[in-house]
């Protein structure tokens, strides 16, 4: 099952073509975004080789989902679901170009990347990792039902925190049909920006 398209009132998600690695390697080569995702900013030739992954690892072989984000055709950010052995299921990522910060698109995308994963993959919950600091992605994040389980010490002595959300409760005997279960990430373990976006 290829990654599908998706739309908010403002945004598209779609599958990424590769046209978008200028773009891709620009907001991951930002630090302003860069230092909250993952282990914080890579070299731009770790870019290019993860931006590569996602076409010879992720999509070739349907691991997951990863979407570019645009809002009236142009780039403006990366949204994944994924598997995360750190959160026990599946967790929400994204982020978002410094020119598109303070629009509410965050929020936009993590109800969406949410749906999908109770609607499309049929979820029970759905996870996000956040760095303790982050306090804007928190009370996104908070705002739109996920709470706050448990932190994590990384091994540089900062804290992530694991947020989730669960499935809104379904008619009896409705789990759906069309969940799927993916194999470990390919990409940076969690993005997130001031805007909102996880870890």
């Amino acid at each position: 099952m290829t990654t599908p398209a998706l739309r908010t009132a403002r945004l598209c998600l779609d599958p990424y073509t590769p046209g978008d690695e200028e773009e891709f390697v620009a907001l991951f080569q930002d630090v302003r975004v860069s230092r909250w995702m993952g282990n914080g900013p890579c070299t731009e030739a770790e870019d290019r080789a993860l931006f590569g992954r996602i076409f010879s690892k992720v999509y070739a072989r349907d691991l997951f989902d990863v979407w570019a984000v645009r809002h009236e055709g142009r780039f403006v950010g990366h949204a994944e679901i994924k598997p995360s052995e750190e959160v026990g299921g599946h967790e929400i990522v994204y982020a978002l170009a410094v020119t598109a910060w303070g629009r509410g698109f965050g929020t936009e995308i993590a109800e969406t990347l949410t749906g999908y994963g109770f609607g499309t993959l049929g979820l029970p919950e759905v996870h996000a990792t956040v760095a303790a600091e982050n306090t804007a992605s928190l009370a996104l994040l908070g705002r739109i039902g996920f709470r706050h389980v448990r932190d994590v010490v990384e091994d540089d002595g900062s804290t992530t925190r694991v947020l989730t959300r669960s499935a809104p409760s379904r008619p009896e005997g409705g789990v759906g049909t069309d969940a799927r279960v993916r194999p470990p990430s390919a990409t940076r373990p969690g993005v997130g920006v001031p805007d909102g976006q996880p870890r």
